[in-house]
């Protein structure tokens, strides 16, 4: 794709109540509307710009950005415009607006098509719907070990709340065990010594009568992995051929895995069809912005042709019926291959985010660009908007659950079920009930 940017359109505005939607790349990019004399969010370092936006595509200051979609209210009463990528799974164009006398100029560097409507997020809708996908299948209701327990889970943890689901009489559909059951990104099928047995925990979770889910990062290597050490042709290379940089997350530098390389996507195979056979059917995918970069890779491919084809292997190997949850994922890229999609930055217990960056964990970031997607869910995809925390020691606890409860989207709890206190254990009742309405 070209970076050379070709006039689009010029607009008359009303500068004071004009509003513009940017799509960002992928989940945890900042997506919302701005007033034309408000300040888009952007990243506040380095590392960020390439784990949490578009690597490499930056805008330049006093200038509104929207990857493959950006929408704009004149504010004068005319309708709503909208310039659209024309083909999202294959290219997404960076779309442009500046503001100058009263006037918005919009270019874009790649094909893109005009929609007008009477809303911002009516004629995004209208562009979604026209794509003409099935509409998604109701996600199940989860209980995930992330929130609480972090890296830091034991297969004890997971007992525990399993216990607890039953006394508190929760109706949780699947028990996902999230990040810290490996022993290294890109291991997945080494246990940490945190876990005894995979098999043996998913055996225990659908003895319950709950599914089993499990977290994957497919395409990250840590380099200290045994598959790093051992496989090196498996991974993507940057032009100078050392391997690519795919920023830096859990203290560690980050790779990625070449899923065009035939044994590094007969890995990936191996990976979920041996999870898939364990008994869990419930997946969920993060971090797969990696999968996206630009690289040298084994086929001679773009990236994201890279990308659709390691997430069909995924699919491939987990089969039709498995449920699959994106995250990190580019987002426009990602039509078509997801049931679910997370929709916005991580949460977190607390409201604001780190270096007050909209991409980082924060109650304000994943309400802003969770609420801008809200046109997705039930278009592209059943969004999820976050987990539930409704522990005490979560801060604006009643907003956040608020706020995921009007997503009406994925509903999944968050928390050690035995630390809820009496408003907790019938929040969490109340919107893991309501799911699929």
């Amino acid at each position: 794709m070209s970076h050379s940017f070709t006039p689009l359109a010029s607009v008359p505005v009303d500068v004071s109540r004009a509003r513009v939607h940017e799509e960002g790349w992928q989940s945890w990019s900042p997506s919302g509307a701005y007033p034309l004399t408000g300040r888009p969010y952007r990243p506040t370092n380095a590392n960020w710009a390439t784990v949490c936006y578009r690597p490499g595509v930056t805008a330049p200051a006093g200038t509104f950005q929207g990857e493959g979609l950006l929408a704009l209210d004149p504010g004068d009463g005319t309708p709503v415009r909208l310039w659209a990528a024309t083909d999202p799974a294959r290219e997404v164009p960076s779309i442009r607006l500046t503001v100058t006398d009263g006037t918005a100029e919009v270019s874009a560097d790649g094909r893109v098509k005009e929609w007008t409507g009477t809303h911002i997020q009516s004629v995004l809708a209208d562009w979604a719907a026209a794509l003409g996908l099935a509409v998604p299948r109701p996600a199940p209701t989860v209980w995930c070990s992330w929130y609480e327990y972090f890296t830091a889970v034991t297969e004890d943890d997971i007992h525990e709340n399993l216990r607890a689901m039953d006394t508190l009489d929760l109706p949780v559909d699947v028990v996902q065990i999230d990040d810290g059951y490996q022993s290294a990104l890109g291991d997945w099928l080494t246990l940490s010594g945190r876990f005894r047995s995979r098999e043996g925990m998913a055996a225990a979770i659908r003895a319950k009568g709950r599914r089993a889910g499990i977290w994957t990062a497919p395409f990250l290597v840590d380099p200290a992995s045994a598959l790093a050490a051992e496989h090196p042709a498996w991974l993507v290379r940057s032009e100078d051929g050392a391997p690519l940089h795919a920023g830096r997350n859990w203290g560690h530098d980050l790779h990625v895995l070449d899923s065009t390389h035939p044994e590094a996507a007969a890995y990936l195979t191996e990976v979920f069809r041996t999870l898939s056979d364990e008994g869990y059917d419930y997946f969920k995918a993060d971090f797969l912005y990696a999968g996206a970069l630009d690289g040298v890779r084994h086929a001679d491919v773009d990236a994201l042709t890279a990308y659709r084809s390691g997430v069909e292997l995924i699919r491939e190997a987990i089969g039709a019926d498995a449920y699959l949850l994106g995250c990190g994922a580019p987002m426009l890229p990602s039509i078509g291959l997801f049931d679910a999609m997370r929709v916005s930055p991580d949460t977190g217990p607390h409201r604001r985010p780190e270096a007050g960056d909209y991409s980082q964990p924060g109650q304000d970031p994943a309400e802003f660009t969770g609420a801008g997607r809200q046109w997705q869910h039930r278009r592209l995809w059943i969004n999820d908007p976050d987990c539930l925390m409704a522990r005490p020691a979560v801060e604006t606890r009643e907003r956040w659950a608020a706020h995921v409860e009007a997503t009406d989207g994925l509903m999944a709890s968050s928390d050690r079920l035995l630390s809820l206190d009496e408003w907790g254990v019938t929040t969490t009742r109340r919107l893991l009930a309501g799911t699929g309405r």
